[in-house]
């Protein structure tokens, strides 16, 4: 016995208190996704334009993640994230400057998809993020590049080409689906460019700066339309900008502090089936066969490639 408790209960105790701390991870994570989610449909309650809604959820996003990042200031860093020369104040900035340009062409893509093609064509066409990414990294760092990333990316091309609607561009759905694929495109770009450029940074911190950066630059073309929100898409806006923006960011970046980066993008690749859910019960928005088809062809290479590299790092 030690200090009066016996060595199975020591055991049993610790095995107790890590299920429930991975459930609550894989939880969070859950969580994370179905905000992730979330964002489509509540885009298309607010009434209003692209550009506004990208402007107020950055607002939003900026009034959750300041509190946050203070809260945590005094929280000790990662070692794993220590570098020899870190950024100075003005690099990060710029950097970030740069991550938030592209973000602001991820968002108002992605509104503009969702608005003209609905929730499922423009979630899937998002996803395309995971294909984009290999090829990007193709170009930046070949060497990265697996065979396996390869595969992937081949397969969620042919899941692309047979949910495309049509090879009109005058077709709202293709045009809209065709804004996805660039929400893909510019979400893959900023990824590849935060590993690269910001990954020795507390994220929290990137999100809120790139957040800052999203309403500068969105500000010229939001403000003069900002007064004619009416009171309900206010409150969507508030909604989007709070939960699935702040809340759901930290929930991932708190998740991946302690789980497995591979574990965690197996259940973020969900968010499009969230998505498309929540866009059947809600607005009785029902995909067609090609796109129900086509997404799971997609949703399931990103989870089989993934769930194949945990494998190979368990």
């Amino acid at each position: 016995m030690i200090f009066g408790v016996r060595p199975f209960q020591i055991d049993w105790r610790s095995q107790f208190f890590l299920s429930n701390t991975l459930k609550r991870n894989i939880l969070s994570i859950h969580l994370a996704a179905f905000l992730f989610g979330m964002t489509g449909i509540l885009s298309t309650l607010i009434d209003a334009d692209s550009e506004v809604i990208t402007f107020g959820r950055a607002i939003f996003a900026v009034a959750v993640l300041t509190p946050i990042l203070w809260f945590l200031r005094d929280q000790p860093n990662d070692p794993s994230h220590r570098v020899a020369k870190p950024l100075s104040e003005t690099h990060l900035w710029i950097r970030c400057l740069g991550s938030g340009l592209i973000l602001v062409i991820h968002w108002v893509t992605f509104f503009v998809s969702v608005k003209t093609a609905g929730v499922a064509l423009a979630t899937l066409g998002f996803s395309s993020f995971a294909a984009f990414i290999t090829l990007i990294e193709a170009l930046v760092t070949p060497k990265r590049v697996t065979r396996v990333d390869w595969i992937r990316t081949l397969v969620v091309t042919a899941g692309l080409v047979l949910m495309t609607p049509s090879l009109e561009l005058a077709d709202a759905n293709t045009f809209g689906f065709m804004m996805g694929l660039a929400s893909g495109l510019s979400f893959a770009a900023m990824a590849v460019f935060n590993s690269h450029l910001l990954a020795n940074v507390n994220p929290i911190r990137v999100a809120r700066n790139q957040n800052v950066i999203v309403m500068l630059l969105m500000a010229a073309w939001a403000l003069p339309a900002i007064n004619a929100l009416s009171p309900l898409s206010w409150f969507w806006l508030a909604l989007l900008g709070i939960f699935c923006t702040g809340l759901s960011h930290s929930l991932f970046v708190f998740s991946l502090a302690r789980m497995r980066v591979n574990v965690a993008g197996l259940v973020i690749a969900l968010e499009p089936v969230y998505a498309i859910v929540a866009a059947w019960l809600l607005f009785q928005e029902t995909p067609s066969l090609r796109t129900i088809a086509g997404g799971l062809i997609i949703v399931s290479a990103i989870i089989g490639i993934n769930y194949a590299k945990t494998r190979q790092t368990s």
